[in-house]
């Protein structure tokens, strides 16, 4: 008996000491640890907006350090960002037809724009791609597809969507869909509609992620229902901290992270941080409003938007009509989630180039103070690998189960 309690006490004591030797190795140290450890490590960010900079009057190159925006491969060198997902995004009031052309012009785009530095960055579909990527050096590029009114109503066109190397689709934008409902419109579906729910199915046969950011709380039960494979949430963070529609509950953190899923933690202000949100909206009326009155001044031109958007921000931030917000809020996002669900189902999804950055998170070279702040908090140095992109490819990389045969091809439904 008295072995047994001499092994807890020198257990207690072990865990005691090691807490202590965290909190007590010199800060130079424990900078030095992180950054060997961020450089190492596998750091995949699931959602950036460049890909509207692609279309740039201004010339924007992707291998060029850039003045403005976030992300360029020279910063993604000096923040470790060895794996990006570009985002393929347009308005979610253009549906049809128009809608598919205008994301396989900037699906096109995507892949030309990598075809320019193929020493430097590589397409990649597979868990394996981004690896082999690594090996080499390179940083590996993925592609997500941001709304899923950009199949035009047509099931077929998930297929070659996967084809053309998408792997992730979010099933709704700002706006519903013909067949889902978001988190930031009047619900007109009940969530997914029959329709919606082959469209997962079909999802699950080729392989391609089921994203949820931006889906109302029922599409998002309604896909982890029918779903046969982990879903994701690209680029969302905690309603607990911030009480944002775009946010995910408790609950629904914990109900992703029981079907093997992934909260990409999102870095906007006003997803990060209340007293920001309450004061974005007393002034814009929501980030919808915003967008729209926009959208008048700017037409179809996403840069602009974007740039204005930053200005406005940084102003009234300036005249103090809008808080400071600290990078330090991602953070507290993330462990929020961890101390929910465990270190396997939190990663990040910053929304770099699509949104308002908090202070000290600028950009992708600031990405390893991330790793850092982990590391201060006594976060061992597997679950930091885990959440700054182990946890990603391990979804990339489960298959759906039980999924037969394929889904009607069907026509477009208007």
């Amino acid at each position: 008996m008295r072995s047994v309690r001499a092994i807890f006490l020198f257990a207690a004591i072990f865990l005691l000491a090691t807490n202590a030797f965290v909190r007590s190795v010199p800060a130079d140290d424990l900078a030095e640890r992180a950054h060997k450890l961020h450089f190492s490590s596998m750091v995949i960010d699931t959602h950036d907006d460049t890909t509207q900079r692609f279309f740039s009057k201004t010339g924007f190159d992707l291998g060029k350090r850039s003045a403005d925006g976030s992300i360029d491969i020279p910063r993604m060198r000096d923040g470790g960002m060895n794996g990006i997902f570009f985002s393929i995004w347009i308005d979610g009031r253009t549906m049809g037809p128009p809608a598919i052309q205008k994301a396989l012009d900037q699906i096109d785009a995507v892949r030309e724009n990598l075809a320019k530095y193929p020493k430097e960055i590589v397409l990649a579909r597979t868990a394996e791609d981004v690896r082999r990527a690594h090996a080499q050096g390179k940083i590996a590029a993925l592609i997500g597809v941001e709304g899923g009114h950009m199949i035009g109503n047509d099931i077929r066109i998930v297929r070659i969507f996967s084809d053309l190397g998408v792997r992730y689709m979010t099933l709704s934008h700002f706006y519903n869909d013909e067949w889902a409902d978001s988190s930031t419109d009047r619900p007109a579906h009940n969530g997914l509609t029959d329709y919606g729910k082959d469209i997962v199915r079909e999802m699950n046969r080729q392989g391609m992620l089921v994203d949820i950011s931006h889906v109302s709380d029922k599409t998002f039960y309604d896909a982890l229902e029918i779903s046969k494979a982990p879903l994701i949430a690209s680029h969302s963070s905690c309603r607990a901290l911030c009480n944002h529609p775009r946010d995910m509950t408790d609950d629904m953190i914990k109900a992703l992270a029981a079907k093997g899923g992934v909260i990409q933690i999102n870095y906007e202000m006003s997803f990060i941080d209340q007293a920001y949100k309450d004061a974005s909206d007393k002034l814009s009326g929501g980030v919808v409003e915003l967008i729209d009155k926009l959208k008048k001044e700017c037409g179809d031109n996403e840069e602009c938007v974007e740039k204005k958007m930053t200005e406005m921000q940084q102003k009234a931030v300036a005249e103090g009509k809008l808080p400071h917000v600290s990078w330090e809020r991602i953070i507290e996002h993330i462990d929020h989630a961890v101390k929910l669900v465990g270190a396997d189902h939190v990663g990040l999804g910053s929304d770099f180039d699509g949104a308002s950055m908090p202070e000290g998170m600028e950009d992708a070279s600031k990405l390893p103070k991330i790793t850092e702040a982990l590391m201060r908090k006594g976060y061992s140095d597997d679950d930091i690998r885990k959440i700054l992109g182990g946890n990603l490819l391990r979804v990339n990389e489960e298959r759906p189960k039980d999924v037969k045969g394929g889904a009607r091809p069907g026509p477009r439904r208007y």
